[in-house]
C-alpha cells in the first residue's frame, strides 16, 4: 500500500505543465465568468436575506459548522490519505474552506429543499469566508507549505513558500464588489437583476466546458496522466460534503427540506471564487497544478450535485408536500392548527423523524 501511495507521489509530482494551464485569454474570460457569477449572485439577493439570518440563525449556524467545520477536514483528510502532493493538497483544502456558491441555490430548489435557508447560507458564508478562510488554510496547510519550502530550498532557492493571506483577502473583498452591484442593480432594476441571475449559472457551466475542452487540446496528455487519486479528491469532496452535511444536519433535528439545503450547500463550494483566488495569490509552478484540481472540482461537481439532487427530488416529494400543507394550514388558521391525516397516510420515516418540528401540526408522534 505504502508502496502505491509513493508511485502515485510520485506520479502526481512530476505531471508535466510545461507551459502554463491558462493563457492571458483565459484567464480574461475566467475573470468576465467570476464577474456574471458574483453579480447574479448579488441579483438574487435582498436585504431580507440578511435580515433572515439574524431572525432565525440556527438553521445557518449549522450550514456554518457544516461549511466551515466539516468540509476543510474532509479536504484535508483526503489530501493526507490520497498523499497528494502540496500543489494539489494545498488546492484542495482551499476549495474544503471557500464559501459556497449560487449553484447550490439553484440545486436546493429542484431537490424541494430549502431556497431561502440556502440563500441565507450563501450570503452569511461569503462573508465569514473573509475571516474563516485565512484562519483554516493556515491550520491545515501548514505541512504542505513546508513541503514545498524544502523543495525550493533544495534547488537553491533561499525564500520559504507561504500560503499568500493578504492576497487572498483582497481577492475575497474583489469578488464582493460585483456582489454589492448586483444587489444594487436588484433594487433598481429588478428585471435586469432576474436577467443576470439566469444567466449567471448558464455562464459558470459554459466557460468549465470551454476551460476542458482547451485542456483537453493543448494539454491531453494531463487527463491520462493525471492519477486516479486526483480524480477520487476532486469528486470525493463533494460527495462527502453531500453526505456529512445531510448526516448531520439531520442529527441535529432540522426539517427535511432544511437537511438537503445543508447537504447540498455544504458540497457544492464556489468554484469561481477558487480561480479568482488562485489566479491572483499564486504564481507558477504552483498555479496551474492548482488550477487543474479547481478545473476538475468543478467539473465533477456538476455532475455530482445534479445526481444527489434527483435522489433528493425524488426521495423528498412526500416530506415536501406535507410540510407545504402544514404551512398553508397554519397560516390560515393559526399555528395552533393541528392537522389531520388518514391513518397510514404518513410514512414511518415521517412519523419517527425528530425533523418534522416542534409545532403541534407539525408533531406525528
Amino acid at each position: 500500500m505504502n508502496y502505491l501511495l509513493t508511485e502515485q507521489h510520485k506520479k502526481i509530482r512530476f505531471m508535466e505543465f510545461t507551459t502554463q494551464l491558462l493563457y492571458p485569454h483565459d484567464q480574461a474570460l475566467l475573470a468576465i465568468m467570476i464577474f456574471v457569477i458574483m453579480l447574479g449572485m448579488g441579483a438574487s439577493l435582498v436585504p431580507d436575506d440578511f435580515r433572515a439570518v439574524i431572525r432565525k440563525p440556527r438553521g445557518v449556524f449549522i450550514g456554518f459548522l457544516s461549511q466551515f467545520g466539516l468540509m476543510p477536514l474532509i479536504a484535508f483528510s483526503l489530501a493526507t490519505v490520497l498523499n497528494f502532493p502540496p500543489a494539489f493538497a494545498i488546492a484542495l483544502i482551499l476549495i474544503g474552506s471557500l464559501p459556497g456558491g449560487t449553484t447550490s441555490n439553484m440545486f436546493t430548489y429542484f431537490a424541494r429543499g430549502s431556497v431561502a435557508l440556502s440563500i441565507s447560507m450563501t450570503t452569511a458564508s461569503t462573508i465569514m469566508a473573509l475571516f474563516m478562510m485565512p484562519i483554516l488554510l493556515k491550520v491545515y496547510t501548514g505541512g504542505f507549505t513546508a513541503q514545498i519550502s524544502a523543495s525550493m530550498q533544495a534547488t537553491g532557492t533561499e525564500a520559504d513558500f507561504v500560503i499568500p493571506t493578504m492576497n487572498i483577502i483582497s481577492s475575497l473583498i474583489l469578488v464582493l464588489v460585483p456582489v454589492a452591484m448586483g444587489m444594487f442593480l436588484r433594487q433598481k432594476s429588478p428585471d435586469w437583476a432576474k436577467t443576470a441571475e439566469d444567466t449567471a449559472g448558464f455562464v459558470g457551466i459554459l466557460v468549465i466546458l470551454y476551460l476542458l475542452l482547451t485542456a483537453f487540446i493543448r494539454h491531453g496528455h494531463l487527463f491520462l496522466q493525471t492519477p486516479i487519486g486526483v480524480y477520487v479528491g476532486a469528486i470525493g469532496l463533494g460527495l462527502a460534503g453531500f453526505f456529512f452535511g445531510y448526516w448531520f444536519s439531520r442529527l441535529l433535528g432540522v426539517y427535511p427540506l432544511f437537511q438537503r439545503a445543508i447537504s447540498l450547500e455544504t458540497g457544492i463550494q464556489n468554484g469561481p471564487v477558487s480561480f479568482a483566488i488562485i489566479l491572483l495569490s499564486f504564481s507558477e509552478p504552483v498555479q496551474s497544478q492548482m488550477i487543474w484540481l479547481a478545473i476538475l472540482y468543478s467539473t465533477f461537481i456538476v455532475i455530482t450535485s445534479s445526481v444527489i439532487t434527483l435522489r433528493y427530488r425524488k426521495n423528498g416529494k412526500k416530506d415536501w408536500d406535507i410540510y407545504k400543507n402544514t404551512a398553508i394550514h397554519n397560516r390560515l388558521f393559526g399555528a395552533e392548527y393541528v392537522t389531520h391525516y388518514p391513518k397510514g397516510f404518513l410514512p414511518k420515516r415521517l412519523l419517527s423523524d425528530p425533523s418534522q418540528g416542534t409545532q403541534p401540526s407539525q408533531k406525528r408522534y
